[in-house]
């Protein structure tokens, strides 16, 4: 393209959308495909509980949340009754999660969906973790995370947050500022993080000096992972550009903006090599993530005692009900995961996020730190069909 046409296109989405058709470009795809998040509407004809009950429960567990989308869970349903979860080894994130920590997480929360699950039919899910062992502080292999033995249990209480799984999303928009959380949506929130050796703490804006603290800590933190080129290259790899890419991986981080898909399809998006610091596309998004940290009214934390991987796994299973307990009370939030991350280029980060809210020093370890508030619905993010998890 000649300079001025391109100008034209990066000064405007809307010259980029009426032009996408002379360009050649009007059969790309700029929604998200329906088949990509088809799983939000609900277990499918082939998960019915009258069939094989662990389908229907599965259909569930995998709408919870994992870093980066990557959905990195492995399913063995070869023994009757039974459900061996594995890691992915081949959806890792090496670069920004080196000690596994997020990944161990990110089966947390797959693990409390699944038994959410179980209960509203009736079952227990008895949860045995690291059968086989728990891998040690740097490894990860394809030994089990957990089994879990399914039994049928009458006098099991369904739990209410159940009722949340379908409509709970990560909202990574601007909330209301002028719109605090009340006692009661903090309340439920601590309650649901109900685990053993887990701290529940948060910061609002009536502390006005500590939330200008976390916001700082925040943006630095982003600036860091944003600017490092072997991090910010690791996430460029995960990105979904368009209904047609979104629709093949139905993982990853979906981007659906037409300006960006246009310019991908024109080979002026290049997801080859990080931009540099001071590139547009590095300002740009630096500053559209600032404004929305400074629209946030609230952070919370989960802080654990120590960090071996079982404490790893229970600190998912928190957040994930914490976060189903905020989605009842109408609340939005969105995890702040780069100051927890453990690569060198973090470390002033990390110690600064443990210092402000009383864990270093303490042999205690944040697990998740998220910003919380009130934000305009967002649409769900892909999921990779259930299929696509079992192991044969």
């Amino acid at each position: 393209m000649k300079r001025r046409s391109f100008m034209r296109v990066v000064g405007g989405g809307v010259i980029v959308a009426s032009t996408a058709g002379s360009l050649g470009l009007s059969g790309c795809s700029m929604g998200m495909p329906s088949e990509a998040i088809q799983a939000w509407n609900g277990p499918g004809p082939d998960a019915s509980p009258a069939g094989d009950v662990r389908r229907w429960l599965l259909s569930y567990a995998l709408l919870a949340p994992h870093s980066h989308n990557l959905q990195s869970w492995l399913v063995d349903l070869r023994t009757p009754h039974e459900i061996t979860l594995r890691c992915d080894l081949t959806r890792l994130l090496p670069q920004t999660d080196p000690l596994f920590r997020q990944i161990m997480m990110s089966h947390g929360t797959f693990l409390e969906l699944l038994d959410l699950a179980a209960k509203e039919q009736g079952l227990r899910a008895d949860i045995t973790l690291f059968p086989e062992g728990a891998f040690g502080p740097q490894e990860l292999d394809t030994r089990p995370v957990a089994r879990i033995r399914l039994s049928p249990d009458s006098g099991l209480p369904k739990d209410p947050l159940f009722a949340a799984i379908l409509q709970r999303h990560t909202n990574r928009n601007g909330y209301d500022l002028a719109r605090p959380l009340p006692p009661k949506a903090w309340s439920a929130m601590a309650d649901a993080a109900n685990f053993p050796k887990m701290q529940f703490g948060y910061v609002s804006d009536q502390q006005a000096d500590a939330m200008n603290k976390h916001r700082e800590v925040a943006k630095e933190a982003w600036r860091i992972e944003l600017t490092t080129p072997r991090t910010i290259e690791e996430s460029m790899k995960l990105l979904r550009v368009g209904g047609s890419e979104i629709a093949q991986h139905r993982d990853g981080i979906s981007l659906t903006d037409p300006m960006v898909i246009v310019l991908d399809r024109l080979g002026l998006f290049d997801r080859s090599h990080a931009p540099a610091p001071d590139a547009y596309a590095t300002t740009s998004q630096l500053k559209a993530f600032n404004e929305k940290l400074d629209s946030t009214p609230a952070f919370l934390w989960i802080n654990t005692e120590g960090n071996d991987r079982v404490t790893q796994v229970n600190a998912g299973r928190a957040y994930a009900r914490v976060q189903l307990a905020a989605t009842v009370q109408g609340v939005s939030m969105q995890p702040l995961s780069q100051a927890l991350q453990e690569y060198a280029e973090q470390r002033q980060p990390y110690a600064d996020i443990h210092q402000m809210v009383g864990a270093a020093g303490q042999g205690h370890t944040v697990q998740m730190w998220a910003r919380v508030g009130y934000g305009a619905p967002v649409a769900p993010a892909p999921r990779r069909p259930l299929s696509a998890l079992i192991q044969a």
